[in-house]
């Protein structure tokens, strides 16, 4: 943690198709690739219904239209919860099938022995903490995270319980 400190600050930003990867390309230093394409491009209300298949061809596009920027890909909501092992098969196919960098999940405390394992096994993993769309019903809707010194408190103890489980200092 805190290898970035001081250092450029990084430009990322979102992308679903190889048309706006390689537009934003040169522009930026991260492209994601995210599960939230289910809203954008699908209507639909939150991101818990997007599947690996579903996003499977935004992110083969944008790997492939990125030629510059570090691609990172959304892993969607219930295909890294369950256990360690359908954390790595599901982030191992999605860097096999499209040639990206690494991966994304959400969740601080909680996902850090994910984060760990993933890791140890040659899987780059940035990590989402705050207002995290995945556990949008948990959190009674989209709402402003930290305002509460508790809550503020609690991300702090995420953003160090992942960062010490090895996140990719991209």
């Amino acid at each position: 943690m805190g290898q970035r400190k001081g250092a450029a600050p990084l430009v990322c930003l979102t992308a679903y198709t190889a048309p706006m990867a390689r537009a934003l390309d040169p522009h930026v230093d991260l492209l994601l690739v995210g599960d939230s394409l289910g809203m954008v491009l699908y209507g639909m209300d939150t991101t818990l219904a997007v599947t690996l298949d579903m996003i499977g061809g935004a992110r083969l596009g944008c790997a492939r239209g990125a030629k510059r920027a570090c691609v990172i890909v959304d892993i969607p909501f219930g295909s890294y919860q369950e256990s360690l092992q359908q954390a790595f098969a599901n982030a191992a196919r999605l860097m096999a099938e499209t040639g990206c960098a690494g991966v994304k999940l959400e969740g601080g405390l909680a996902m850090a022995e994910t984060v760990a394992f993933l890791v140890s096994r040659g899987v780059p993993v940035l990590g989402h903490i705050g207002l995290t769309p995945q556990s949008v019903m948990a959190l009674g809707g989209f709402r402003t995270q930290g305002r509460s010194e508790a809550s503020a408190e609690g991300i702090l103890r995420d953003a160090d319980a992942i960062a010490q489980a090895g996140l990719s200092p991209w």
